[in-house]
């Protein structure tokens, strides 16, 4: 059985399509997949790619900055900012972001804004398949 996957941004629903699986990884809780009859959830995601699984075997995989997952029913929701899927993703962009927040990184460790930056770039390098 499948279920309805949302990716929600406030300008848009970037992705809505079924799914056998989808797979996400939650602040301070690991990855976590969720499969149809899903007990309710509510997370806050990471800054890390989203695995949709279609019910054809496809993947769809999107680069979430953050945000919220919530399971309800036969319904997942993904609630970001900013979400990227794969085929939009600019990866000499991405491998140029990374470039420069690892350079800040290098002349200051504790950037906490240079990390997230960091973390931003390589989850979009992944989904795009750049890595």
């Amino acid at each position: 059985m499948t279920f309805a996957v949302q990716v929600v941004s406030p300008e848009q629903i970037l992705f809505e399509d079924d799914a056998d699986m989808v797979v996400c990884r939650t602040l301070g809780g690991g990855d976590i997949a969720f499969l149809t009859g899903h007990a309710p959830f509510l997370g806050a995601l990471a800054v890390w790619p989203v695995v949709v699984h279609r019910p054809d075997g496809a993947k769809v995989r999107i680069a979430s900055h953050g945000g919220f997952v919530q399971v309800t029913g036969d319904r997942v929701i993904l609630l970001s900012d900013v979400a990227e899927l794969g085929a939009d993703i600019d990866a000499e962009r991405a491998r140029a972001a990374l470039g420069r927040a690892e350079e800040a990184l290098r002349a200051d460790a504790d950037d906490v804004e240079a990390q997230a930056a960091a973390q931003r770039a390589r989850a979009r390098l992944e989904v795009a398949g750049a890595v």
